[in-house]
This record gives structure tokens, C-alpha cells and sequence, in this order.
């Protein structure tokens, strides 16, 4: 993709979210709806901001039992979604059973390790080794299944890439140099996600919440 930023439009306020995308749309790359505007909006609203022509980013980080989450994504398809996200640790027959559901022209990546999370959290869920080898770990069995890549931070995405060499690495919790971290755990600035093999940044806040949401998103664009 020529430009890598998808901004996370993460709104309930429908009319917020067309205004937010139409005032970036000639300086990123997509717009990436998450579960908070589909909960709010569903197909309808997917389908107003897809008006616009951008790519959409779908991120409803599936996760149920093979057959459900193949139903969604069939249920999905009239949306025609570049990329949408499950979470990998779903199991092997659920991410092969996603991927076979998914329109060809739509990515499916699946969620390694959630950027709010590190290796305090992983271990209160019986996670052991640390969000490294997590991601590893998961990023193996995906490409296994045969997506065509995983969700993982920039501090993971180049051993991600080691082992994946042909994946497609989507990198969220990324701020500018000085930018507010807010609830995430582990974030970097966009050039150094690109630099260590992203292949798409997320940025939501940095970009959303700045008074001026263009020139936020072509001053980052200018970074890269």
C-alpha cells in the first residue's frame, strides 16, 4: 500500500466519523472501524463511510468457535473489507476456517498480543514467557493457517517477520515522537514501526483527537 496510515475512527457519533474521514482522506492510506462504530452502526454505517473510497480496515477481532466465526465473516462479505482482524488465539481450525470464509480480496490478520497488554497481564491468564514469544508463537500458527498476517506491536514485528517473511504486519499503538501513550503499554513512533517491517500503521488519537485532524495526519505522513 503507497501510504501505510490507517486512522482508527473509533466513534459511536456517526456523523464525527464521516467528518473525521472525509477531512483525512487524501492523506492516509484507509480508515479502520472498529467495534465501537460497528456496535453503534453496523453494516449501514460501514457501508456511508465506505463512500468515501478509501480501503476499510474492519476490526472486530473475531474469536468464537470455528463455524460462528466463519458465519460472520460470510455474513461480512457484502461490506467488502480490505482487512479485517481475528484473534489468533482462536485456534488453528478457527483462523483456517476465517480465512476460507473471507472474500479473496479481503486480508485476514490475526491478533497476536493487544498492545495494552505486557507480560504482567499475560501471566494472570496463564501466558507464560512473556508478549515476545507470545507473539511468536502466534504469528507461526497463523501463518500455518494460512492468513495472510498478524496484529503485533512494533516491538514484536521484526521477529513477526523473521518468521514470516512475506506476511502482512499491522502495527496499532504507534504515537509520534513526544505523543501521549494513553492506555496503551507498548508503542513506538510510525517510522520506527516501519523500519523494524510494519506494513500498516494504525494511529487513531494522535490524528482523531488533534485540532486540526489533517494536518496531524500529513505532518505524521511527512515522517515516513
Amino acid at each position: 500500500m503507497s501510504n501505510p496510515i490507517f486512522v482508527a475512527i473509533d466513534t459511536p457519533d456517526l456523523g464525527r466519523a464521516i467528518a473525521l474521514a472525509e477531512r483525512v482522506r487524501h492523506h492516509v492510506g484507509g480508515l479502520k472501524l472498529g467495534l465501537e462504530f460497528f456496535s453503534a452502526h453496523g453494516h449501514q454505517g460501514v457501508r456511508e463511510i465506505a463512500n468515501l473510497g478509501l480501503p476499510i480496515f474492519l476490526d472486530l477481532k473475531l474469536h468464537d468457535i470455528p463455524n460462528t466465526v466463519a458465519s460472520a465473516i460470510q455474513a461480512l462479505h457484502n461490506l467488502a473489507p480490505s482487512i479485517l482482524t481475528i484473534h489468533a488465539a482462536g485456534g488453528r481450525a478457527m483462523l483456517e476456517d476465517a480465512k476460507a470464509a473471507a472474500p479473496p480480496t479481503c486480508r485476514v490478520v490475526a491478533v497476536t498480543v493487544l498492545t495494552s497488554l505486557d507480560a504482567g497481564d499475560l501471566e494472570t491468564i496463564g501466558v507464560s514467557g512473556g508478549e515476545h514469544a507470545q507473539v511468536e508463537r502466534l504469528t507461526g500458527l497463523a501463518h500455518e493457517a494460512g492468513l495472510d498476517g498478524v496484529v503485533c506491536s512494533g516491538f514484536e514485528v521484526a521477529a513477526a517477520k523473521k518468521i514470516w517473511r512475506d506476511g502482512f504486519f499491522v502495527v496499532p499503538g504507534v504515537r509520534p515522537a513526544g505523543g501521549a501513550v494513553g492506555d496503551q503499554k507498548r508503542v513506538m513512533t510510525p517510522r520506527q514501526a516501519l523500519d523494524n517491517g510494519a506494513s500498516i500503521l494504525v494511529i487513531g488519537r494522535p490524528i482523531t483527537k488533534a485540532e486540526d485532524p489533517d494536518a496531524a495526519a500529513r505532518a505524521i505522513g511527512a515522517t515516513l
